[in-house]
């Protein structure tokens, strides 16, 4: 295995993470998931302008420019071969001496790791999550920030519940997302989106939805979610319907599959 780090292709096994580094010591960093298809970066320009807004919110520099990182990575697909792939791009502040506050003069650490794409899920066992919420007024809630605490306790708690996923609330007990991805529910024969301002991460395939369909963003209740006739997860990845709520049958599967024709999954 091979990985790009820092502006080289190197080995997996000769690449090093600096033990201080604050990435791996507080999670001081961002990341993007790519979808690779026929061996291109699917929208690659969303994916690095979001990150290098991520960075300048955070204030961590970024090494290289927008060519450069998409040279680095085309270089990595060229040498592991793969043409149907994701990518994991990560940025950290870098190394730095202990203590939360920043160094004046970062370094900051630029990683692209390859893996075989996954195949696609199956329909989503899911259930609201009631352990932890997203805190929609931290603007972390609107980074891909490295710390994925809460989307890792809601999943445990899915898997606990007997379900494969978790829809996570805010702190006003709203929706804003599920673990890994935006919610999309048809209530009242409406298309619906939780708006970033809920909690929801601006997700890249979330952005194509709603500039390619007609979805209303606004604030949804578990009440409204739970007569939804339809919901939907979305990612970079791909889409995923949601077979059941709360082991609640959600039959429809028309949304699911019109959110992978126009994001250009199907």
């Amino acid at each position: 295995m091979r990985v790009w780090l820092n502006g080289a292709v190197v080995p997996a096994e000769a690449a090093r993470i600096d033990p201080a580094d604050r990435g791996f010591m507080l999670g001081d960093g961002l990341f993007e998931t790519i979808r690779v298809a026929a061996g291109h970066p699917r929208h690659l320009d969303r994916h690095l302008a979001r990150l290098a807004g991520g960075a300048a919110v955070l204030g961590i520099p970024l090494p290289m420019d927008a060519p450069a990182i998409a040279a680095g990575i085309a270089s990595l697909l060229d040498e592991t071969g793969l043409a149907e792939a994701s990518v994991r791009l990560t940025l950290t502040r870098g190394p730095a001496p202990r203590g939360l506050l920043p160094p004046d003069m970062p370094r900051p650490t630029l990683l692209a790791t390859v893996a075989p794409a996954p195949p696609p899920p199956a329909p989503a066992r899911a259930v609201i999550a009631r352990s932890t919420c997203r805190n929609e007024l931290s603007p972390l809630s609107r980074l891909k920030s490295l710390n994925y605490l809460d989307g890792i306790l809601a999943r445990r708690e899915a898997a606990d519940r007997g379900a494969d996923d978790a829809l996570m609330l805010n702190t006003r007990g709203r929706l804003a997302e599920a673990t890994v991805g935006n919610v999309f529910a048809v209530i009242d024969g409406v298309l619906v989106t939780p708006p970033a301002a809920e909690g929801a991460l601006p997700g890249i395939a979330r952005g194509l939805a709603i500039e390619r369909l007609p979805v209303i963003e606004r604030p949804v209740t578990v009440e409204e979610l739970m007569r939804a006739t339809e919901i939907a997860v979305t990612n970079s990845l791909g889409v995923r319907p949601v077979a059941t709520l709360e082991d609640r049958p959600l039959e429809g599967r028309a949304v699911a599959s019109e959110l992978a024709r126009v994001i250009g999954f199907a």
